[in-house]
């Protein structure tokens, strides 16, 4: 019995601690986060200005292609630097062309900031991008309360003025919507595995860009909305037929993606020829 005492008194002791470290987290940081909003429609219809200074709609930059939103404050001091540039790298990697098979829309979260802000940031990223397509996929805006406001709201992303430090608390991540604007996946972090974001590209075009190899992947993985990652979906690969079916998926996935890789090749060397 003193046995069972001690686990039950361990136990309340630790839920004791736990609610404590959370009453004493900086109160900054108890309303930012990111609330996932799968499959819900974003208002196309809200209001920007682009890096020119031109008034433009959401709903330009969709339509035709899955795009990638980022939600950043072009003056933050580290967070959002970190974000942007874990997407360069992944897009870097990636097969897809910015502008063709996907659009990327930087949307600052803090009002009070400028078109001439959003345009030298622009400027600073194609540079680090240095890839065909960045000048005229990659979109940075800025816009009023009402419509920063309605945007984060409609995307989950929950963030909070810090009078202490002066700065921005919030989260870091993006999120991949449909063409259609529908939240499809919400990636989580600073690192976004080129892998996962490309299939996440892909589920949101409804298929319609992409590869072989790509429809191979999708089958043989799922998206888990609690970690924002893909994983193996085991048993979706076994009731394809077992071992036999999962072999013949890797030789051919092999031979795909260096058929891939040589076309990717010599089409660079095309370019620079």
């Amino acid at each position: 019995m003193r046995t069972i005492a001690r686990w039950i008194l361990a136990a309340v002791l630790l839920v004791l601690a736990t609610d404590l470290r959370a009453q004493q987290r900086p109160a900054a940081l108890r309303d930012v986060g990111i609330d996932q909003r799968l499959n819900e429609q974003v208002p196309l219809n809200l209001t920007f200005r682009d890096e020119t200074g031109k008034t433009v709609k959401l709903a330009d930059y969709f339509g035709k292609r899955p795009v990638i939103l980022t939600p950043v404050y072009y003056e933050c001091p580290m967070l959002c630097t970190l974000t942007l540039n874990g997407l360069v790298f992944a897009m870097k990697k990636m097969p897809f062309t910015v502008g063709q098979e996907f659009e990327v829309v930087t949307v600052s979260f803090n009002s009070r900031e400028t078109p001439a802000l959003a345009a030298e940031k622009k400027k600073n990223y194609l540079r680090l991008f240095a890839k065909p397509g960045g000048d005229a996929g990659w979109h940075f805006l800025t816009g009023d309360e009402v419509a920063v406001q309605q945007l984060m709201s409609a995307v989950g992303f929950r963030y909070k003025w810090d009078e202490e430090t002066k700065q921005y608390a919030h989260a870091a991540g993006l999120m991949v919507l449909t063409p259609q604007g529908r939240l499809a996946r919400y990636f989580y972090g600073v690192e976004f595995p080129v892998r996962d974001l490309r299939l996440a590209l892909v589920e949101a075009s409804a298929n319609k860009i992409g590869s072989r190899v790509d429809q191979i992947l999708l089958f043989c993985f799922h998206y888990n909305p609690a970690t924002g990652k893909y994983s193996l979906a085991v048993t979706r690969v076994l009731q394809a037929g077992g071992v036999a079916t999962v072999v013949a998926l890797a030789v051919l996935m092999i031979t795909l993606l260096r058929r891939e890789r040589r076309g990717r090749q010599a089409r660079e060397g095309g370019a620079t020829g």
